[in-house]
């Protein structure tokens, strides 16, 4: 029950975390957001590793760390605010939400993840799903193939990142991965420092408070609760969860920013969810017999031979 309460923290934040790029998006480029929203990470990561005074992750878990921080962390939130602004909402849902694919696919590979029928079948329902919200929400902006290309990183750099952190986490605390794999991360994206200073100046408070609440919350928190679901499941099962992302997104439109969903739009989000559901059930067993029930009684004979 914790594992699934923490993943479902981390759905719902990091849909959350849509409405605030969309603002945020409008006065920081794709480097200097990516950056301040993981110094914000960093900084909150880092008080809360302080006062519980966890250490340093065991040397067996720094690979997975520094891997998962440099394509997750780093890259990813790089390449996917440019890939963003250079496609539209359908091409951008079609090409990064092949990311969770990736990940049942490498964990297959790599961990020896199993892909039971459910999970795959959830997840091509849920993809479909995604694909339809993202058609619909789209408006009449183009998609260049550079745009594409990067979105395809985004969703690759995803993948590896989530599944370089699964090993990791059987070393150290869901806390020490995702603070040091934050930090990683920002030390990648510390060339854009330079924009970041100069764009926060002239930036609206709105757009900067948004920045740091993708830091506190999306980043800090919610990568910490996917960590700590991840520990506890298999890289396949926790990205098939993250389709829920899109269902989520527009119900926070519709109610934080009075985008009112079409028919299509609930459509692709209840074949998200349903998808979902279906890649997070389990078979039931069939009824055993019970083995342990008592047998007759033996005969006076058999007992008084014994």
């Amino acid at each position: 029950m914790l594992a699934a309460g923490a993943a479902t923290v981390t759905v719902v934040l990091w849909a959350s975390a849509f409405v605030s790029i969309r603002s945020a998006g409008e006065a920081y480029s794709p480097g200097a957001l990516a950056l301040g929203r993981l110094l914000s990470g960093v900084l909150t990561l880092g008080a809360i590793w302080l006062l519980r005074r966890e250490g340093l992750p065991p040397r067996a878990a720094w690979r997975g760390i520094a891997i998962s921080g440099l394509l997750w962390f780093g890259f990813y939130m790089v390449v996917l605010n440019w890939g963003e602004q250079q496609v539209d909402a359908g091409t951008a849902a079609l090409v990064v939400n092949v990311g969770p694919i990736l990940i049942a696919l490498l964990g297959a590979r790599l961990l020896g993840d199993a892909l039971p029928p459910r999970l795959l079948t959830g997840m091509a329902v849920s993809f479909a799903g995604a694909v339809t919200v993202g058609l619909s929400m789209s408006g009449e902006g183009g998609s260049s193939l550079f745009g594409v290309v990067l979105c395809l990183l985004a969703a690759v750099a995803y993948a590896g990142g989530v599944v370089a952190q699964k090993p990791a986490l059987a070393h150290a605390s869901a806390l020490q991965v995702t603070t040091f794999g934050c930090l990683v991360g920002a030390v990648l994206c510390l060339p854009f420092a330079g924009q970041l200073v100069h764009e926060a100046a002239g930036a609206p408070v709105s757009a900067t408070l948004n920045m740091v609440y993708l830091g506190v919350f999306p980043t800090a928190l919610a990568f910490t609760t996917w960590a700590y679901a991840l520990a506890r499941t298999t890289a396949g099962r926790m990205g098939a969860t993250t389709y829920a992302v899109p269902a989520l997104v527009v119900l926070m439109s519709w109610l934080a920013l009075g985008e009112v969903p079409g028919l299509l739009t609930l459509a692709g989000g209840a074949l998200c969810l349903a998808g979902v559901a279906v890649s997070r059930s389990r078979r039931h067993p069939a009824a055993v017999p019970d083995r342990a029930a008592p047998t007759a009684e033996p005969r006076r004979e058999d007992a008084g031979r014994a």
